[in-house]
């Protein structure tokens, strides 16, 4: 099965990350990036479409029919914004997002970039862990085909990206070390792009990924424990 995918968050780090397998990936067939400014990447499989109100999808309706995948990119940290807006973005925006698309495409599959850390319970004392637990949990009810939460940590960034965290551009040089000491913590970014395009195309029997099942399914593995 040939994937059409609607990918969000493209001029982010996971999304431009992402992206970038699915130029790559032969069993990508199409790429509808779907964002609120350019990503100033251009390629035959992708087409762009500029919206700057993801909570208001009504006319753009139409060009969202007819794909069978959404890699969910988009985001913000909760460093530096209030907790209602966090929610807005988190929460709100997103579930809007894929309750229009499980509605539009119904045999879709939908993977939402979570993090390490995210709390399924909604007890945590970290409120975007809560939030990013809640919001997890509203997607897996909707009648997607398959939908798949990944909880990425530390990921070293594919050559070439440009939208890379501060953070990863000082830290990138320790990867070796923190990828033998703290292997359930830290991936590739190349790898949680092809366990996206895995999951969407083959399957993976746990609907939450964390980073070691995402390596696993990158390499043609199911994780253990």
């Amino acid at each position: 099965m040939k994937l059409r995918v609607i990918l969000t968050g493209a001029s982010g780090m996971v999304g431009e990350g992402v992206l970038l397998e699915c130029l790559r990936n032969p069993e990508v067939e199409q790429v509808l990036v779907l964002g609120r400014r350019a990503s100033g990447i251009t390629h035959p499989k992708v087409k762009e479409l500029l919206h700057a109100d993801f909570q208001n999808l009504s006319a753009i309706g139409t060009q969202l029919v007819g794909f069978n995948a959404c890699f969910y990119c988009a985001g913000i940290s909760s460093v530096g914004v209030t907790k209602q807006e966090y929610e807005r973005i988190t929460y709100d925006l997103t579930l809007h997002v894929a309750e229009t698309l499980v509605r539009l495409n119904p045999n879709m599959t939908f993977v939402f970039v979570s993090g390490v850390g995210t709390d399924s319970r909604e007890k945590s004392t970290q409120h975007w862990a809560r939030v990013k637990g809640r919001t997890e949990n509203a997607l897996l009810r909707l009648p997607f085909r398959h939908a798949y939460m990944f909880r990425p940590g530390f990921m070293r960034a594919t050559p070439g990206q440009r939208n890379v965290l501060k953070l990863y551009k000082y830290l990138g040089w320790l990867y070796p070390i923190m990828r033998k000491l703290t292997p359930n913590l830290v991936s590739t970014m190349s790898e949680v792009g092809v366990a996206m395009i895995k999951a969407a195309q083959e399957g993976y029997p746990k609907s939450i990924l964390e980073v070691r099942d995402m390596v696993a399914l990158a390499h043609g593995k199911v994780a253990k424990g």
